[in-house]
C-alpha cells in the first residue's frame, strides 16, 4: 500500500508544475575567444540556458541552423562576415556573446523546448553580412547578387517600399505551426542596427520556434537578401500544468488511496 501511495504523490507532484521563474538565454555562459565565433565545421549541438540548439554543417563547406559568436566586425560586407551582429556586440551591458540563425541552403532547422513553453521574448538585431546588402546594396561581391540600398515606398511611380522580415513560428510537438509573429528587419530605408526586444507572448504555449525569412528582394521563390539574424536574450518557462487537471490528479490520488485503505482493512478482517 505505500509503494503505490508514494507511487501516485510522486506522479501527482510531477504534474503539478507551478509557473517557474523565466530563464534567459544570454549564450554568455559559453566559453568563446575574443572576437571568434563557433565553428566546429561538424553538424553538432550546444547548449546555453537549458536549450538546445543545432548547428549543421553541410557540403564540406557551410554552416546552417545556430550558432553562437561575439564578433564585432561591423564593416566588412560579405559571406566571410557572416556571423556578426551588426551591433558588433550582445544585447546588454557586459553582454557579449550572441547567436546567429541562418536557414540557408533550405535547412530548415528548429529550436525545440523538452515540454510545453511560454516564451516572453528574445532580442533580435541583423547581422553586419544582412545589414550592409540592404542598406548599402553591398554582399562582397564584386557585381553584388542583392537589390540595394534598399527604398521607401515611391507612390507616385507606383513603387512599394523593400522589406525584410522574419516569421517566428511557435509549433506543436508534430512540428505542426500553431501561433506565428512577423518581425520588420528592415522596412524601405530603415534597416535595423540596433537590438530590439520582441515580444513573444502572443504565441501562446508552444513546444518549438521555426524561424522563416521574406524579402521584397526575391527571384524565383529564392530570397536575395542573406537570410540570417542576430539573436540574444531568449526568455521562457515552463508551461504549468492546469489547476483543472491537478484537482483531477489529486481526486485520482485520494480515491486510489481510499481504495488500498479499504482493501488493506478488508485483508486483516479475513485474517
Amino acid at each position: 500500500m505505500t509503494t503505490l501511495r508514494h507511487t501516485l504523490g510522486a506522479l501527482t507532484s510531477a504534474l503539478l508544475i507551478t509557473q517557474a521563474q523565466a530563464a534567459i538565454v544570454t549564450f554568455d555562459d559559453l566559453t568563446l575567444a575574443t572576437n571568434s565565433v563557433y565553428d566546429p565545421q561538424v553538424s553538432s549541438q550546444f547548449i546555453s540556458g537549458g536549450l538546445t540548439f543545432e548547428h549543421v554543417y553541410e557540403y564540406s563547406c557551410c554552416w546552417a541552423g545556430f550558432t553562437y559568436s561575439n564578433k564585432t566586425d561591423t564593416s566588412t560586407a560579405g559571406f566571410a562576415n557572416d556571423r556578426s551582429a551588426i551591433t558588433g556586440d550582445g544585447a546588454g551591458a557586459g553582454e557579449d556573446n550572441y547567436a546567429v540563425f541562418t536557414n540557408a541552403y533550405s535547412v530548415a532547422t528548429t529550436l525545440q523546448f523538452a515540454q510545453s513553453t511560454q516564451v516572453n521574448s528574445v532580442d533580435l538585431t541583423n547581422t553586419t553580412y544582412a545589414y550592409l546588402a540592404m542598406a548599402n546594396g553591398d554582399d562582397g561581391n564584386p557585381s553584388p547578387f542583392v537589390k540595394g540600398p534598399f527604398q521607401d515606398a515611391d507612390p507616385a511611380n507606383n513603387i512599394e517600399a523593400d522589406f525584410f522580415r522574419l516569421t517566428i513560428n511557435g509549433l506543436d510537438t508534430a512540428g505542426n505551426t500553431l501561433s506565428s509573429t512577423v518581425f520588420s528587419l528592415a522596412e524601405g530605408s530603415d534597416v535595423l542596427s540596433t537590438w530590439s526586444t520582441v515580444d513573444l507572448s502572443g504565441l501562446g504555449a508552444v513546444n518549438g520556434l521555426s524561424f522563416d525569412f521574406s524579402s521584397s528582394d526575391s527571384a524565383g521563390g529564392f530570397v536575395n537578401t542573406p537570410t540570417y539574424v542576430a539573436i540574444d536574450n531568449i526568455s521562457y518557462q515552463a508551461v504549468p500544468v492546469p489547476a483543472a487537471a491537478y484537482l483531477f490528479f489529486s481526486g485520482l490520488v485520494a480515491l486510489a488511496s481510499r481504495k488500498v485503505i479499504a482493501a488493506h482493512s478488508a485483508q486483516k478482517v479475513q485474517i
